[in-house]
């Protein structure tokens, strides 16, 4: 897989058309990916639930759902919701006691929902984002920023809005790994009405391991929210999306702990 980054980063130099190469570099460069694809299509397939915004109504639903089914989830969670009702700090225990959840920190006040403003003082956000680490006792120093589809860790540095990259940087400065997402799936939490359907969504994830379009080629990152799991219907649907993917006997379900698997 390393190769595929290096080949999609145009860091590999293929030799010009000339008396002693025969061969295209177009040419060259195409059947590299179509080997590369080829080999990759052999190995396992790593799917990364996560729900941000725990705890919240729902958040014990999905913790049970995991159980059930029996595979790894990932909460990134709002360090405030956990204080908020006797019934939410539970729902944060159960997660933390589940073998088949790993919590991370999605910061102490999920930047109060006024993300430009929280971002245009790093050093109050990397505060926040501390007071979450240590509220919770989370063992992993993993974030995901709330309103930001942000990626820093090893060698990757992918932005998707300037007004985050500040506070990006101090974390990672600070020790902490950044993940986004590759795929985001929104169901109408009260009603439980899905904005795309459990096929549409479940296509999306085969189709883009696939083409190996995801940001690291066999690992694809799935965005939910807790609160789209607070009714029997949204449940349901959650339950019937692990179930499709579960079909592929390659599809290994995985801690973002181990993002990304590497052949």
């Amino acid at each position: 897989m390393d190769k595929l980054d290096s080949l999609n980063r145009n860091l590999l130099v293929f030799p010009p058309l000339d008396s002693l190469n025969k061969i295209d570099p177009k040419v060259a460069k195409r059947k590299l990916r179509d080997s590369i694809y080829q080999e990759l299509n052999k190995k396992d397939k790593h799917i990364y639930l996560t729900f941000d915004d725990g705890p919240l109504i729902g958040s014990s639903a999905i913790d049970s759902i995991a159980t059930a089914k029996n595979i790894r989830i990932n909460a990134f969670l709002v360090g405030k919701h956990a204080q908020m009702s006797k019934r939410l700090k539970r729902d944060f225990e159960k997660y933390a006691n589940n073998p088949l959840v790993e919590c991370y920190n999605h910061s102490y006040t999920h930047a109060g929902n006024r993300f430009h403003v929280f971002y245009s003082n790093p050093d109050l956000a990397l505060d926040d984002f501390d007071k979450c680490e240590e509220s919770l006792a989370l063992k992993h120093k993993i974030v995901r920023m709330p309103g930001r589809n942000i990626w820093i860790f090893d060698d990757v540095r992918r932005v998707d809005l300037t007004s985050g990259s500040q506070t990006a940087d101090l974390l990672a400065a600070n020790g902490y790994s950044i993940y986004g997402w590759d795929v985001e799936w929104k169901i109408h939490g009260l009603s439980g009405k899905p904005v795309q359907s459990v096929n549409e969504v479940y296509t999306r994830i085969k189709n883009m391991l696939g083409n190996k379009s995801t940001l690291k080629a066999n690992n694809v990152v799935l965005l939910m929210h807790d609160d789209m799991f607070q009714n029997k219907k949204g449940q349901q649907l959650l339950g019937n999306l692990i179930d499709s993917l579960k079909q592929h006997k390659d599809y290994k379900f995985e801690f973002i702990s181990s993002y990304p698997h590497k052949y």
